[in-house]
């Protein structure tokens, strides 16, 4: 679709389009009435033509056939043929030719022997002749004779009985088809045609030119029809004539092209033309005028508009009062409207409703237009408290009572950026450590009591500074800079600080790690190693714990506290662990292909302990798979949402899935939940095993686990078994099962296999 960029033009190219296609019909209109007329006329003048040569040939067939018959009935020639006077025969044909103005003469015998004077014909011709005339259907018609057409006529020789025939040839040739054009009121082509093997044959060959009208022509029965030639559009006339060959049939054939036809309507067509294209410049130039005349008030008005939306003063001169010039005044109206609006919105914009104060974008703009100030936020400390306290409305006027003495301390307007956050711009000269010497001297503006609602209010400031151009350190806006120092400074216990970009870090840059992690799972940055869990009573690796791993192709290796931790906080977690259960099935298979038969324990986020569509995929998963595996979650998992989280470990436990309680002692053991869980294995922190055999205090609370495990009916892991003095304290109280370095460390899938080939634990034994 066009599309305009002014009306004018739109209106222009619209209204000459429209009569341009009315002038394209009517133009179709009279060309199609003048092409039918030029047909009808054609059509009339190819049938009468036709007409007269049915006469013509007719009398000359009947002058030659008069002729032949007044030789046939000479006694002398009729003696000389009987007698087989050859050379008496030839002298009367030609004399008889000669008079008739024919080409040539013969006599056919009634055997088919013939004596010719003039053309010669072979014996095919002969045959063809004879046969026609034996046949005794014809005495007048159409002979091919060396690939052209002539007129055959023949009388008969009786003597009393048939002996032959007189036979006159002469040729239709191109003389003989002038004179029949002249007779015509239009220059046609006439020519006649024998069909042939090849098409069509005429005077001159085939005649390509009508070849593919002719059958069309000669199925019409003497109707002309209209057509494509090689030489454009004609109209045909097929006439029939008798022929002496039936495989050959003659047609006497009226061309004539229509480009002749229309050529005496090309002045009136040209005239036509010149007439449409006048006609069509002096509408097209109309409307123009016109058009720019309606379209230059709506041109100024689509230009205030234009000057208003970029936040211009726009005023349209009011010129009439019709429809366009009220609109103008009403646009007017509108435009003083936005102005006062925009005023009003910019303040709102600009400026905190609550306390009237500057907002954080005043801020940020003044900050934007200095490049050697201080941004220095100032927060209420206790803000929760004191609000809490004395409520929404009062704190509102705390804080813009605070602020109000930070401007007449400074001299600068004071902006409201949060709930309890302040900000200015602070022009000091000096270094870094000057502006953080005047920015808590600042805060102790606030350390007087303020009296409001009645009541005398303390509070304290901590201030937050950051350079208004400095390195980001992770944040573009200097107000979040600032704001981070005030974090940082009360971690520091003071009450202001500089922030501080290296101890802020980079959290953008670990964030982005989850959209690279879901990447890596489909390669193979992400993997799994094992590390294998000892049987301190079979004296045998009995099962693994799956621990994921992943290779970062920028970051190199990336902690699994890091990713796993982001993840649950960005709820990747489930596709992680989806991964690690597919991941863990797979390798059980390949370790048990080898010869290996061995429990994997793969580790389960809390999160997804009361999640439901986890649980049908991990259960449709093993079960599938008729994997052994072990789920291990954490004691306190079950906290956020213990209903959900117990009924889902009790269908795990159903299944055959054991459970296992990881980490157990490092957080805030519940026995009370540790009752409820279905567990199988109970895993005592490493934090108490490392520290074994120093810490008399670590022991107890290793055997007393592991005594209160075996009473539940859970066997006991041990993590962190990294010396012989752990293991054999470990076995002396019964624990079942022992994981550390001292057995191995973390294994890839092939290291793992290769590691099982060797004694479990020679120094264990």
């Amino acid at each position: 679709m066009i599309r305009f960029r002014h009306l004018r033009t739109r209106l222009t190219v619209l209204y000459a389009g429209l009569f341009g296609i009315a002038l394209l019909f009517v133009a179709l209109a009279v060309f199609t009435a003048i092409t039918a007329s030029a047909r009808s006329v054609v059509r009339g003048e190819l049938t009468a033509t036709g007409a007269v040569y049915d006469q013509l040939w007719e009398s000359r067939s009947a002058q030659l056939e008069q002729g032949a018959a007044v030789l046939a009935q000479d006694f002398g020639f009729r003696e000389a043929v009987a007698t087989n006077d050859e050379p008496t025969v030839s002298s009367a044909l030609e004399n008889l030719s000669a008079r008739q103005g024919v080409d040539g003469a013969l006599l056919l015998g009634s055997d088919g022997y013939a004596i010719t004077a003039g053309p010669s014909l072979d014996e095919a011709t002969l045959n063809t002749l004879w046969t026609g005339l034996n046949d005794g259907e014809l005495s007048s018609g159409v002979l091919d004779l060396n690939g052209q057409p002539h007129q055959a006529v023949a009388a008969p020789v009786m003597a009393p009985v048939l002996i032959g025939w007189v036979v006159f040839i002469d040729r239709l040739d191109q003389t003989q088809m002038t004179r029949l054009e002249e007779l015509s009121a239009i220059p046609l082509n006439a020519s006649v045609l024998t069909r042939a093997a090849d098409g069509w044959r005429g005077m001159s060959g085939p005649e390509s030119a009508l070849a593919g009208l002719m059958d069309r022509a000669v199925a019409e029965d003497g109707a002309a029809v209209g057509g494509r030639t090689a030489q454009g559009e004609a109209m045909v006339l097929a006439r029939p004539l008798p022929s002496f060959d039936a495989d050959a049939p003659a047609v006497l054939a009226l061309s004539y092209p229509m480009a002749e036809a229309l050529k005496p309507y090309e002045p009136m067509f040209w005239a036509l033309g010149g007439i449409s294209l006048v006609g069509l410049a002096l509408l097209v130039a109309g409307t123009w005028f016109l058009s720019r005349g309606l379209t230059r008030p709506i041109t100024a008005l689509d230009e205030a508009v234009h000057r208003l939306q970029a936040g211009e003063d726009a005023q349209v001169e009011i010129t009439s009062t019709d429809e366009i010039g009220r609109l103008a005044e009403s646009f007017n109206a509108m435009a003083g409207d936005i102005r006062d609006r925009q005023a009003r919105l910019t303040h709102m914009a600009l400026h905190d409703m609550e306390t009237g104060l500057p907002n954080r974008l005043w801020l940020e703009r003044q900050a934007a237009s200095s490049a050697s100030a201080h941004v220095v936020l100032f927060g209420v400390d206790r803000f929760e408290v004191v609000r809490n306290a004395i409520g929404f409305e009062a704190m509102g006027q705390l804080v813009a009572a605070l602020g109000a003495r930070l401007s007449t301390a400074t001299g600068a307007p004071v902006a409201r950026v949060g709930a309890g956050v302040m900000g200015l711009m602070l022009e000091i000269e000096g270094d870094d450590a000057d502006a953080i010497a005047a920015a808590a001297r600042l805060c102790a503006v606030a350390n007087e009591p303020l009296k409001l609602i009645g009541a005398r209010i303390d509070a304290s400031l901590t201030a937050g500074l950051a350079r208004a151009v400095q390195p980001t350190g992770g944040l573009d806006a200097v107000v979040d800079r600032a704001g981070v120092a005030i974090d940082q400074a009360r971690a520091a216990g003071s009450k202001a600080a500089l922030f501080d970009a290296a101890a802020y870090g980079d959290p953008g840059a670990n964030l982005s790690l989850m959209s690279d992690l879901i990447c890596a799972l489909e390669s193979d940055h992400v993997w799994m190693a094992y590390q294998p869990k000892f049987d301190l009573r079979q004296n045998a690796i009995t099962g693994v714990e799956g621990l994921m791993r992943w290779n970062h192709p920028k970051r190199d290796f990336i902690a699994p506290d890091l990713f796993i931790g982001m993840a649950e906080e960005t709820g990747q977690i489930r596709a992680l662990t989806e991964w690690g259960v597919r991941r863990a099935i797979a390798d059980q298979k390949a370790l048990a292909k080898a010869g290996h038969r061995l429990k994997v324990s793969i580790n389960v986020s809390g999160r997804l302990l009361s999640d439901e569509s986890f649980a049908r995929f991990a259960l449709n998963a093993v079960s599938r798979a008729k994997a052994d595996l072990c789920f291990e979650i954490t004691e306190t998992a079950v906290i956020d949402n213990p209903e959900a989280a117990l009924g889902i470990i009790d269908r795990f436990a159903a299944a055959g899935i054991k459970v296992s309680i990881d980490d157990y002692g490092s957080g805030l053991s519940s026995l009370a939940y540790l009752k409820r869980i279905a567990a199988d294995e109970l895993k005592i922190d490493k934090a108490f095993v490392m520290s074994l055999d120093e810490s008399a205090k670590d022991a107890l609370l290793v055997k007393s686990t592991i005594d209160l495990a075996h009473s539940l009916g859970m066997t006991v892991t041990a993590e962190g078994v990294e010396t012989q003095t752990a293991m054999a304290l470990l076995r002396g109280m019964g624990c079942d099962t022992a994981q550390g370095y001292l057995i191995a460390r973390p294994l890839a899938l092939t290291a793992l296999i290769e590691r099982l080939e060797k004694p479990a634990l020679e120094a264990a034994a």
